[in-house]
């Protein structure tokens, strides 16, 4: 399931698995599945990023935006 959100849909879901981790009312046992929770979209995030990179195209120095003459 992971693996089919979008960046913002893991962010939002890493978001609120922070804040129940902040908010404190969790047993022990409870925050430690938060936050293996929390890794599983902070990984989603991560991958979303690099597959974005990955599609920017890079241009070398001097290389202007025009073609070619």
């Amino acid at each position: 399931m992971s693996e089919e959100l979008t960046y913002e849909q893991a962010l939002e879901l890493l978001d609120r698995k922070l804040k129940a981790l902040e908010d404190g009312d969790l047993s022990l046992d409870a925050a430690l599945s938060v936050v293996d929770e929390a890794r599983t979209y902070l990984r989603v995030c991560e991958q979303r990023l690099e597959e974005a990179r990955k599609r920017i195209e890079v241009r070398p120095e001097g290389a202007g935006l025009e073609g070619p003459r």
